[in-house]
């Protein structure tokens, strides 16, 4: 059951309880805990919507984790309050996650386990299908999470527990991409999850999008493991049930309106900030190729300089009044789907694991596929200006440095989820993005949340010296496992 408490020190218990972190064994707060208009069973539909729901939002998250890594990638910059594009040390958390998102699909999971509950929980689809789709999502969330921060609870997290330990980065990749495979393997023929605002409950399409993650995910570890990453990638995309490879298999996230509406449409139409620009990294690249998506990615072409100090930002904006806000408001309406994960990403997925040798598909074609499905995605049909497009030095890969514009490509395709970009730079170092001005290093991770070490702080000391640059524990400088020179 999902608590209502405002009291400070009880939502910081009950925080830490579900991550495992809390400072207290055991305590009774009698009947505080309960809310008498609030079910006492989980009603499994509902947390998955929710959990799904929480995705789109965090691709942009304005001041959250998501839109830290979409500057930190150079996606976008602030244009008044410039200290996060400046690298000010973050205090984000990773609370949110794991008491919210996390919380309710192990809630669909346990109930769906349970031979006292499992019974009461066919309702919203088979027992196996909703484990699965939860375990799907878990995955998910969980890799978004170890590669914003790095190492973090995972085995033993939302069991309840007390302060546990912070699982090495490695371990928690590899049994996040077991848990993938076991999940396409576990659905079964019977009624399909309800409350899937994905795929409405389009199991096949689950089974896609679960090996289009874990082939994303084994190609992320490429330089650490290079053995396990080629074993994973070419596993799932041998798998019978296929990977997402047209546009009409993409992972979208839509939007129905009223109190549910698209982030950027939100942020620009309801709350009426206007505090980010489109980085002149991105449009300059895009004018300056004959990209066509430099139309849809902002409300203009006019980027915005990366890092500025405030005031020099504050006299840009002044100056330059047709700078690019966040998306085109022909695709950020109140009802436009959010991508998640698209054709895109994985035919630009397969042209790096064919570079690398790990498969022998034509390096070329899949590089031009992915591209072109980028554009089709963006609604840019022009078969001229693509080619012309495919035929610049800058784009084509028979003029050489082929990594640097197979991963310059995957970063325009992510737009606008910052959280891959950042990921695709730190991996590859591409595309070449220079820090802020004035500032020598770009942040590659986030620091742990402010109530790490009050919480759990023995266990958090230890992750932080992993982390160490210059000196300085739990250093946003310091690299994550995957993340190698």
């Amino acid at each position: 059951m999902k608590l209502n408490i405002k009291t400070n020190l009880l939502a910081a218990f009950f925080a830490a309880a579900m991550v495992g972190s809390s400072s207290c064994d055991k305590v009774d707060f009698g009947d505080t805990n309960i809310n008498p208009n609030q079910t006492t069973e989980p009603i499994t539909s509902a947390l998955l919507t929710n959990a799904l729901s929480a995705i789109g939002n965090r691709t942009f998250d304005a001041g959250g984790v998501s839109t830290i890594a979409g500057l930190y990638g150079q996606y976008f910059t602030e244009t008044q309050y410039t200290e996060t594009s400046r690298y000010a040390k973050t205090t984000n958390a990773w609370d949110g996650f794991y008491s919210g998102v996390l919380y309710d699909l192990q809630n669909i999971i346990n109930y769906n386990t349970d031979p006292a509950t499992a019974p009461k929980a066919v309702v919203n689809g088979s027992n196996a299908n909703q484990i699965a789709v939860a375990r799907i999502l878990k995955a998910y969330n969980f890799w978004q999470l170890t590669d914003l921060w790095g190492d973090l609870p995972y085995f033993e997290a939302l069991k309840g527990q007390g302060r546990i330990a912070y699982d090495p980065q490695e371990a928690v990749y590899k049994d996040l991409m077991k848990e993938l495979k076991e999940a396409v393997d576990q659905f079964d023929g019977g009624l399909a999850p309800k409350g899937d605002i994905l795929y409405n409950g389009n199991v096949a399409a689950w089974k896609r999008f679960a090996n289009s993650v874990r082939l994303l995910m084994a190609l992320r570890i490429s330089k650490a493991d290079a053995a396990t990453g080629k074993a994973e990638f070419t596993s799932a995309l041998a798998h019978p049930a296929g990977v997402i490879d047209d546009n009409s298999e993409n992972a979208l996230l839509v939007y129905p309106g009223g109190n549910y509406l698209n982030p950027f449409y939100n942020y620009y139409n309801v709350t009426k900030r206007d505090d980010f620009g489109v980085t002149t990294s991105l449009l300059n690249r895009l004018n300056s190729t004959g990209d066509l998506r430099n139309t849809r990615f902002g409300t203009s072409t006019v980027g915005f300089p990366y890092g500025l100090t405030r005031d020099n930002a504050v006299n840009f904006a002044s100056g330059n009044t047709n700078f690019a806000r966040l998306m085109n408001p022909s695709i950020a309406t109140a009802t436009s789907p959010i991508p998640v994960i698209t054709a895109a990403h994985v035919y630009l997925a397969r042209a790096e694991a064919a570079l690398l040798t790990w498969t022998g598909e034509n390096i070329e074609e899949m590089y031009e596929k992915g591209i072109e499905a980028s554009w089709l995605e963006y609604g840019i049909n022009n078969a001229g200006s693509l080619q012309n497009y495919l035929d610049n030095a800058e784009v084509n890969l028979g003029t050489g440095e082929a990594l640097k514009k197979i991963a310059t490509q995957q970063w325009i395709a992510f737009y606008p989820n910052g959280w891959q970009a950042w990921s695709v730079y730190r991996k590859t170092g591409f595309p070449v993005i220079a820090p802020a001005p004035g500032l020598t290093a770009i942040p590659r991770r986030l620091a742990y949340g402010p109530l790490e070490p009050q919480l759990n702080p023995d266990n958090y000391k230890v992750a932080a010296a992993r982390y160490n640059a210059n000196g300085v524990d739990d250093s946003q400088f310091a690299r994550v496992w995957w993340d190698k020179p």
